[in-house]
């Protein structure tokens, strides 16, 4: 796989209040590495090692899905779930 692989992320879902402090809103998607700077900074520090293992081409042992992962935001309050996901 090449390191050049497109990473899309996501946001799938925002649990417990349902609100982002940030303004991230179900549905919305970027593009890695070109606008990642779109991401809260939180959310993105927790979600990179797994946006750098799908762009290298791993995969991940609690996931069936081959080309994607399902990770959150360290938001205790309102977690937001990110499909990160390999073009």
């Amino acid at each position: 796989m090449s390191e050049d692989s497109e990473v899309v992320i996501e946001v799938v879902s925002i649990l417990e209040a349902g609100t982002c402090p940030y303004g991230h809103q179900v549905g919305e998607k970027y593009k890695y590495p070109e606008e990642r700077g779109k991401i809260c900074a939180a959310a993105f520090h927790s979600i990179y090692p797994y946006v750098l293992g799908i762009r290298i081409g791993a995969s991940f042992p609690w996931t069936d899905e081959k080309d994607s992962v399902t990770v959150c935001c360290p938001d205790y309050k309102n977690p937001v779930v990110f499909r990160i996901s390999r073009e």
